[in-house]
């Protein structure tokens, strides 16, 4: 099958699956798990464009999102594109239930887990819906086959769940999405956004997620991404990010001795997320992170760049 590089592909593969779409829909309605990132906003456009009004969004805010994001999504898809958007914050709800949880992979099924109860309860509260869309692309298939990592979209749905589910985009890599994503007018702040995993920040910050960790993860990615997109880095590199580890290390603040985190800063470039290479960032630029990081962090002394490409590690941290 011939990869979608090209606008004529992208506009055939448009027009087959809303055919697709329309035929397993119907007038029913679909739930959409809409996070904000490139692959749900592929899927809320062609089932936009496929099912108008009887698609309903639920954007959850899990407490792992990174800054302003909730805030971006209300803007773009209920504000912009007149989506019918149901926003849920269940910060509180999800960090209780890692809280002390330090295995990577049950840290992945809880996450996907409490996903699916929170889709249920809004589906609940609406009538007709019969099936669950979602954002799963080809890597997340695989991986999940190899048993490299668990992906909270793949594997199907609790068999006490009615919902069929509908993922239009399971067979393309993340650079066909982002084709298929400009041919459906989506803003190119939102096809060219960095990928961001289901589990959200929880896979980058490992071990058992504390709220002190979370937030200065929160923190250092938000400094990060600002000065990638002053320095033009942002449009260069494919997905860059920061991660806190569960330890800390001595430092010296304010001609004082310090104990606190770290946060170490990871840039690769990849083309289907298969296999990925280490964008070599200028020192100067690396150096005015580094200044921003540990003084405007809380609870951070220390900042490091890694530099292994996948293989031998994978993208994410856990």
């Amino acid at each position: 099958m011939e990869r979608i590089s090209n606008d004529a592909l992208a506009d055939a593969f448009i027009e087959e699956k809303i055919g697709e779409l329309r035929a397993q829909i119907g007038d029913r309605k679909v739930l959409l798990a809409l996070s904000g990132g490139v692959d749900s906003s592929v899927v809320a456009a062609l089932l936009i464009r496929a099912i108008d009004k009887n698609l309903v969004c639920v954007h959850v805010n899990h407490g792992l999102l990174r800054k302003g994001e909730s805030e971006q999504v209300i803007e773009v898809f209920r504000n912009q594109m007149k989506a019918n958007l149901i926003y849920v914050d269940a910060s509180d709800r999800f960090l209780d239930l890692l809280k002390d949880v330090t295995d990577p992979e049950e840290k992945r099924k809880i996450i996907g887990g409490e996903f699916i109860k929170v889709f249920a309860e809004e589906a609940a509260k609406l009538e007709g819906i019969q099936f669950l869309g979602q954002g799963t692309i080809y890597p997340d298939i695989l991986e999940s086959e190899k048993g490299i990592k668990a992906h909270h979209n793949v594997g199907g749905l609790p068999e006490e769940l009615q919902f069929e589910l509908v993922e239009p985009v399971k067979f393309l890599y993340k650079d066909e999405v982002r084709v298929v994503g400009k041919r459906l007018g989506l803003p190119e702040s939102m096809v060219d956004r960095q990928p961001f995993p289901g589990p959200g920040l929880g896979v980058r910050c490992p071990g058992a997620i504390t709220r002190e960790r979370l937030e200065a993860v929160r923190e250092s990615d938000a400094i990060l991404r600002e000065e990638f997109e002053k320095n033009g880095l942002a449009g260069k590199v494919w997905q860059y990010f920061t991660v806190v580890p569960p330890f800390k290390s001595t430092g010296i603040k304010d001609g004082e001795r310090s104990f606190e985190w770290l946060v170490i800063i990871r840039a690769v470039n990849t083309k289907d997320a298969m296999a990925a290479t280490i964008e070599r960032i200028p020192y100067e630029i690396l150096e005015k992170i580094t200044a921003r990081i540990t003084s405007e962090v809380k609870g951070v002394n220390r900042v490091l760049y890694d530099l292994t490409p996948k293989p031998s590690a994978t993208i994410e941290y856990e």
